[in-house]
């Protein structure tokens, strides 16, 4: 078993939960990182990245680790698509692209490519469209002080400056209207031995924590059938709908891992 480093304290959960499912699966695999880089095609230092919590790996790599540890790798790639939001949201920086990219990366030159990548020079054209621009802005500003200088010494005398005009008044302008998550109703009731709450009749639909929708919410009103509280059944995937799920997972010999999969479908409707 690995003796892996802390990841980093600033890690979105979401995030750190993914790459703690990644290093236990490398751990199960018995395989060093030259050996991963190997059978997966991404080299031993983006590896270490990805298992460090410091770079998000791309969807190939998890899928490729999913396969080589003989592991389906379809509970992996929806904690992936969820810890992608995540990073995006929390970093925007330039790691980030790792978890687009589909293509291996070279261990040898990728610090170069990368900096090619971000640091790259400006194109021409695009020195072009920024003097361009810079060049319209003036025009504008010279016929707007013409035209303003013309009305001053047109105005008449004794007519002193014009007040300014108040631009309209919109109802958009002085309220905003208040968004409020879709309504969702249990109307629970058993067709052909399986329960229904009415929301959704998915069998196999993959949840993680952060989705959100009607299936969401079927899988709320399921578990609270199952007498497990989700919290609100306001259709999204947080941490108490999370911990039923965990729970129920517990109950049913199932694996816990927080992700409603085909098998915990079946568990919720049995």
């Amino acid at each position: 078993m690995s003796r892996w480093a802390v990841l980093p304290a600033e890690l979105d959960p979401r995030v750190r939960q993914l790459v703690v499912r990644l290093r236990r699966l490398k751990d199960h695999s018995g395989l060093s990182l030259r050996q991963l880089a190997t059978r997966t095609g991404y080299s031993p230092k983006s590896w270490e990245r990805y298992l460090g919590g410091r770079s998000l790996p791309p969807r190939e790599a998890v899928e490729a680790l999913a396969r080589t540890g003989g592991e389906d790798p379809t509970r992996l790639l929806a904690l992936h698509e969820v810890a992608a939001e995540a990073w995006a949201r929390g970093r925007g920086d330039v790691t980030a692209a790792d978890a687009y990219t589909s293509v291996p990366e070279p261990p040898a030159t990728e610090p170069e490519i990368l900096s090619a990548e971000v640091n790259g020079a400006r194109s021409p054209g695009g020195s072009l469209l920024v003097a361009l621009v810079a060049g319209a802005v003036a025009l504008v500003l010279a016929v707007s002080t013409a035209v303003l200088l013309v009305v001053r010494l047109s105005g008449g005398e004794g007519t002193g400056a014009a007040a300014p005009v108040a631009a309209p008044t919109t109802p958009a302008a002085t309220a905003s209207p208040t968004v409020s998550a879709p309504p969702y109703a249990c109307r629970v009731e058993r067709i052909d031995g399986r329960w229904y709450a009415g929301n959704s009749r998915t069998q196999g639909a993959v949840l993680a924590f952060g989705h959100a929708g009607s299936e969401v919410a079927e899988a709320q009103c399921l578990l609270r059938r199952a007498g497990i509280s989700p919290g609100d059944v306001d259709g999204i995937f947080g941490p108490v709908t999370e911990r039923a799920v965990r729970q129920l997972q517990k109950r049913s010999g199932l694996v816990v891992d927080g992700i409603v999969g085909p098998h915990t479908w079946k568990a919720l409707r049995r």
